[in-house]
């Protein structure tokens, strides 16, 4: 089974209206989730990063967050990454990866075999074929 790690963005895409064309590149991925056809792994510092963006950026009250969380962890064919290699991410990050997030994302799919990474950061992704890591094809 294909396992999907995403990155912030995509969930955020996923949830909002900011940019259609990327919601609509990842709904097939959620929806395959759901229908156990693939694992979206989410590393926890996504979900932190995803509060904070709902909450600070989209002024998204705290109550709504709490269900899209809840919502989101309890879907079929999600996975939620809790542990970290942090001698893999400091080898990424600042000199490879600059973002200490996107490092963490990086250190999931490195200690996930197969697993392919799914972003819309195109620096990230850049980084990612640099170091030979999968990204997954989501053309907006």
């Amino acid at each position: 089974m294909k396992k999907y790690i995403i990155d912030t963005n995509v969930l955020i895409s996923f949830v909002t209206d900011r940019n259609l064309a990327q919601q609509n590149a990842v709904a097939p991925l959620f929806a395959d989730a759901a229908r156990m056809k693939c694992t979206l792994l989410c590393h926890q510092f996504v979900l932190t990063e995803f509060v904070f963006v709902m909450e600070k950026v989209y002024r998204t009250p705290k109550k709504t967050i709490n269900e899209m969380v809840r919502d989101f962890i309890a879907m079929p064919g999600v996975v939620l990454l809790q542990e970290t290699d942090f001698s893999a991410t400091l080898s990424f990050w600042p000199e490879t990866i600059p973002d200490f997030g996107d490092a963490l994302v990086a250190t999931a799919a490195k200690t996930t075999p197969g697993a392919v990474i799914v972003t819309f950061d195109e620096k990230f992704k850049s980084a990612l074929k640099k170091l030979g890591q999968p990204v997954h094809p989501n053309r907006p």
